[in-house]
């Protein structure tokens, strides 16, 4: 994959985690600046997602976990767990804010 449809993946799934995260009930907010994004949960822990340009990849930190994340076949799958990204951001964010959380995300 070139650089810019790495980018423009990346880009494109920011902004849809930032709409989603603006029409959730939990009160998450989060800043978007130079390839990372950060979440602040209402316990003011954080979940960081960020570009890996180098490698293409997509890293997530969570106060449990980091995770590594390659596009595959039109999805982003952790390289360790072999979990879907829109699966696992919703397991991480409901774990980490202690109540269930759905963005309603979609490959």
């Amino acid at each position: 994959m070139k650089d810019s449809e790495y980018h423009e993946l990346i880009d494109t799934l920011f902004i849809a985690i930032e709409e989603a995260l603006d029409e959730c009930e939990v009160d998450i907010d989060y800043e978007g600046a130079g390839g990372i994004l950060s979440l602040t949960l209402p316990d003011h822990s954080k979940i960081i997602l960020n570009k890996q340009t180098p490698l293409q990849q997509l890293w997530v930190a969570t106060k449990f976990n980091g995770h590594h994340f390659n596009y595959t076949d039109g999805l982003w799958i952790d390289e360790r767990t072999d979990a879907e990204f829109y699966a696992f951001i919703d397991e991480a964010i409901s774990r980490q804010a202690g109540q269930p959380v759905k963005l309603n995300l979609q490959g």
